[in-house]
């Protein structure tokens, strides 16, 4: 006769997972939840840029997106944090153009080519998310919660003008005369300067940051 006591239960108990497939499931959501906050982002990208950090809040941006306000506030703590997902995922994207157009450069000139037409190009096609760009490393100084996130922005900037710089320094065979940061103060100001025109009409705004840009790139190189 069996006894009841020794009968062996723990095949009716489902058996947890162990720590790998935990932690692989573990991985899988949280990049769910990233992806998903790209893609909020992206859609309300737009919204905000044409508004700007001060006449934007969750729930104007939920109108103008297919996305309603608790959607919003479930994957952003608030407007500061979707702005700032917003602005580093566009110029994330940005960097990555640049980083493809100085792959696909095999002399200095193609280089210095590419480069000044992609600054112009993007200065008007994307003209609104540039402005907001700067709208928020503007609010930066006054406000503590976007400090962080524009150095770390800025300082992505500066490694992809850097980049551009020292890929043209070797195709020309030609020594760099300045540090990262100038050479970025630099293609930062005039890219600053020629929006400004841009969206105030200015026709030749564009056309001048791409020669403008022609001219300053070998600048920052010597014989």
């Amino acid at each position: 006769m069996t006894n009841a006591l020794n009968v062996d239960r723990t095949a009716d108990v489902p058996v947890p997972p162990g720590p790998a497939k935990a932690d692989r499931v573990s991985r899988r959501q949280v990049d769910k939840f990233a992806q998903r906050r790209d893609q909020l982002a992206a859609a309300a990208l737009q919204t905000l840029a044409e508004l700007g950090y001060a006449r934007t809040s969750l729930r104007e941006i939920a109108q103008n997106t297919d996305f309603s306000h608790g959607v919003l506030h479930y994957y952003f703590a608030d407007k500061v944090d979707l702005i700032i997902h917003c602005v580093k995922h566009y110029k994330a994207i940005c960097v990555q153009r640049y980083d493809e157009i100085l792959a696909a450069s095999d002399t200095a000139d193609a280089l210095a080519e590419g480069f000044a037409a992609g600054l112009a190009r993007t200065a008007g096609e994307d003209a609104t998310l540039h402005r907001l760009w700067y709208d928020m490393r503007s609010q930066s100084m006054f406000e503590p919660a976007f400090r962080a996130d524009v150095l770390e922005i800025d300082d992505s900037l500066q490694r992809m003008i850097w980049r551009v710089v020292t890929g043209y320094a070797e195709l020309s065979g030609r020594a760099l005369t300045v540090a990262p940061a100038t050479a970025y103060a630099m293609f930062d100001g005039l890219f600053q300067h020629a929006l400004l025109r841009h969206l105030s009409g200015a026709p030749d705004a564009l056309d001048t940051l791409r020669a403008e840009s022609l001219t300053l790139l070998p600048r920052l190189t010597r014989d």
